[in-house]
């Protein structure tokens, strides 16, 4: 069989820990496409060290680079795709609508324009919980998905999978999977490769792990991060602070694995939520994180962020059902890994 698999934005947060996935259990020959727009070349270097093996080619190009993506394709005439690429933070698509369309969109429509080429018909498709809009959670795969989305990046995701659908309609040669995300945090337990984003953190996790280290170690990272901003104290919550399905970045990355592993058994479009069911709030996963590394986390308050919701959790049912797949390290193991992955970075 093709072991060549093409990981698009592999030296993301996600992408990386899922080249690991895929090299240590299936032992798959790894060729990233990344622009490194918010990640670093030398993840590579952490991959291969934990996985003991040099089956990763790097290329840094951007999707939009219709010409070099095709020659990539012609060269490895890969297996399967894995699409992690695309700019992911809610607040900037406010503020920059069309870079997200722009790039999201038309990135994924060059990548499936020369996978028809070079015909690769098996993609795993990186969602999101956000192409569900306001909607009650648990939040089942079969909800109408699509309407009330509060952001132009869950638009975007909302917008490819229905690009995805279609084109799995119009030829049946196509097995496309996408993969709706929750909450992904926490680090490998090497502590070598976690989220590190290149600019000023727009998640929860990396904002809290600065801040920890502002408050706990020598180093200081700036002002900005003596204290934590909790966006929000006015939530329908017990402790008025949103609940979101955090799950832990291995156990996603897993989630991969399972979804390719089933991916030929699955013609054509199938969706699964990738999430633990269970939803934990903004302050639980600050005292938890207090505890479980013993460590000062100032925090205050400040107005809740356009676009957020209450509760959001998923319904992880099916997943195990068709995929064999189950959420299984605990949000203290999110925490553990996260700190120890900031104090080896």
């Amino acid at each position: 069989m093709n072991k060549n698999i093409i990981i698009t934005g592999g030296t993301g947060f996600i992408g990386s820990h899922t080249c690991i996935e895929l090299l240590t259990s299936a032992n798959y020959n790894i060729i990233i496409i990344d622009n490194l727009c918010n990640s670093k070349q030398n993840v590579i270097d952490k991959i291969e060290k934990i996985t003991k093996t040099k089956n990763i080619t790097f290329y840094n190009n951007d999707l939009l680079n219709k010409q070099e993506i095709d020659k990539i394709f012609q060269k490895y005439n890969p297996y399967a795709v894995i699409h992690f690429a695309g700019l992911k933070a809610v607040g900037e698509s406010i503020k920059y609508p069309c870079n997200y369309y722009q790039n999201n969109l038309i990135s994924t429509l060059n990548l499936i324009e020369i996978m028809d080429k070079y015909q690769c018909y098996n993609l795993i498709f990186s969602s999101s919980a956000t192409v569900y809009g306001k909607q009650e959670s648990p939040l089942k795969e079969d909800y109408i998905i699509g309407q009330n989305i509060t952001n132009p990046y869950g638009q975007t995701k909302f917008m490819i999978e229905q690009i995805l659908k279609d084109i799995c309609i119009s030829n049946n040669k196509w097995n496309i999977i996408s993969l709706r995300y929750f909450n992904p945090i926490g680090a490998h337990k090497s502590g070598l490769i976690g989220e590190n984003p290149n600019d000023i953190p727009n998640n929860l996790m990396p904002y809290i792990l600065k801040v920890a280290v502002n408050n706990n170690t020598s180093k200081n990272l700036g002002i900005q991060f003596n204290n934590l901003k909790i966006f929000g104290h006015d939530y329908d919550t017990p402790d008025k602070t949103c609940q979101r399905d955090f799950i832990h970045v291995v156990d996603l990355a897993k989630g991969h694995i399972s979804a390719l592993d089933k991916i030929n058994e699955l013609n054509g479009y199938h969706v699964f939520n990738l999430g633990t069911g269970n939803p934990t709030s903004v302050l639980e996963i600050i005292n938890i994180f207090k505890k479980a590394n013993n460590v000062k986390l100032p925090y205050d308050f400040s107005p809740r962020r356009e676009g957020d919701l209450d509760i959001c959790f998923c319904d992880p049912d099916y997943t195990y059902k068709i995929l064999n797949w189950k959420a299984l390290l605990s949000v203290e193991d999110m925490c553990i890994d996260s700190w120890k992955f900031q104090l080896n970075n």
